[in-house]
């Protein structure tokens, strides 16, 4: 069958999550007269992404994840002259006043429009996801646009994405492709819900947890590709 419906990833898919970042977080540590440098944004990535990691598992919440790692990250850096609650409205703010695309991630999605049904389906905070995409433009162009803060569940759970299929107009599994960077958010969640899985994987990374992968690319252009000749190439 014809693949009909793409839910798209937006973080380190459509968009240049890191960029983002590192403008969001320099910008609040210089408000707050606190010393950045691109160790510390290092070290903040790091915490970040460990603490989207529990988020995944279900070991904390999103409220949890939104202060925490600030507070994570201000103890190693031994930071006492401010809190998480100072810094994290903030950044949640900066982060979504900027965007940089992926491989002309809009280019494509334009051109896209109409042959195909383009969904967003993302765990990040509502209010800045939905910012981004709406300076971006993106917004014109998806056809639905599904935040885990607003489902009650988050990528990879099975949930979120039974939601998902339920919204979306004459839906059939068989035709979902879903494209996204992350393995155990996007492709496990891909692999649970049962729609075929394309993992953009730029950098080269290895599958080291078995997940099924019936599409691997390395710039989100080949989508095009896979949408022409509709056979799958499974890689492990």
């Amino acid at each position: 069958m014809l693949y009909e419906t793409i839910l798209w990833d937006v973080d380190q898919t459509l968009l240049d999550f890191e960029k983002s970042q590192d403008y969001a977080l320099k910008l609040c540590f210089k408000r707050l007269g606190l010393e950045i440098n691109d160790g510390i944004v290092r070290l903040y990535a790091a915490i970040n992404d460990s603490y989207w990691k529990k988020l995944e598992l279900g070991e904390v919440t999103k409220k949890e994840l939104l202060t925490g790692r600030f507070d994570t990250l201000f103890d190693q850096l031994q930071i006492r002259e401010t809190t998480s609650a100072d810094i994290a409205p903030m950044y949640q703010e900066a982060l979504g006043s900027v965007y940089f695309f992926k491989d002309d991630s809009l280019g494509l999605c334009r051109k896209l429009q109409g042959k195909v049904k383009q969904y967003v389906v993302t765990n990040g905070v509502s209010s800045t996801q939905r910012n981004k995409l709406k300076l971006s433009g993106l917004d014109q162009i998806m056809d639905g646009i599904f935040v885990s803060e607003e489902m009650g569940y988050a990528k990879p759970d099975i949930r979120f994405f039974e939601r998902c299929f339920t919204l979306i107009p004459g839906f059939q599994k068989e035709s979902a492709l879903i494209v996204g960077d992350s393995l155990t958010s996007d492709m496990k969640g891909g692999n649970l819900s049962g729609i075929s899985c394309c993992w953009y994987n730029p950098s080269g990374k290895e599958n080291r947890i078995g997940l099924r992968i019936d599409y691997e690319i390395h710039h989100l252009w080949e989508v095009e590709g896979i949408l022409a000749c509709q056979s799958p190439q499974v890689k492990s």
